[in-house]
């Protein structure tokens, strides 16, 4: 199983497909726990007819269908392991193989580090797409910290209602997102947006970002 695995990633890493479809729209959608994404991500999805991909949902697809990646997963993570990359990638790429057809992607969650980064843009360039924008939206702490505690009045989380462990939640996240992030600015990609205001001011500011790129 895990041979398969790595000649999945070693396919992606082995070089470009003749094959092309640049005229699909495929972000990356970043924001800090509370940041909103969530409801932003679903708006985009609506308005440009993408097909959202989250890691969580990956994961509970592939582990609920008991798949070959599923189960190694899940292996990993009854012994208290970190999933390997490799596999995060595999179910991803599954995902996109499984839809050919579809106007463009919005991952959320992926990639988490330069290597998942590397492999997103393989996975998209045999396919003849690219990334077209990261879209990061920002939040300052204080403003994250005060929405999450709020949200746990009625979420029923108990981490919702530890400020310190809020706090470690968004140091984590800054920590694996910024380089992701200077990744795609090499790449002049990367694009932040003020995660502050309503609803609808910051879903024009991220379709704002998102049509400039066409």
């Amino acid at each position: 199983m895990f041979n398969k695995l790595i000649q999945w990633v070693l396919d992606i890493f082995a070089g470009p497909n003749s094959k092309s479809n640049n005229s699909m729209m495929n972000i990356i959608l970043f924001g800090p726990p509370g940041s909103g994404k969530g409801t932003q991500a679903s708006s985009i999805v609506e308005k440009y007819n993408l097909l959202h991909i989250s890691t969580g949902d990956l994961f509970r697809y592939e582990i609920g269908n008991s798949t070959e990646l599923g189960l190694l997963a899940k292996s990993y993570m009854n012994k208290g392991e970190l999933v390997p990359d490799d596999v995060t990638i595999g179910m991803l790429k599954n995902k996109v193989d499984a839809n050919p057809d579809v106007a463009g992607y919005i991952f959320d969650g992926f990639p988490r580090n330069v290597y998942q980064s590397e492999a997103l843009d393989r996975i998209l360039d045999e396919k003849g797409q690219t990334v077209n924008v990261l879209l990061q939206l920002d939040v300052d702490d204080e403003e994250i910290v005060k929405r999450i505690l709020n949200r746990g009045k009625t979420s029923g989380r108990s981490d919702d209602n530890d400020e310190s462990i809020i706090r470690n939640r968004i140091s984590i996240f800054n920590d694996e997102t910024a380089p992701v992030y200077n990744y795609y600015e090499k790449l002049e990609k990367s694009v932040r947006i003020n995660g502050i205001g309503s609803l609808e001011d910051i879903f024009d500011r991220l379709t704002a970002a998102i049509d400039a790129t066409k």
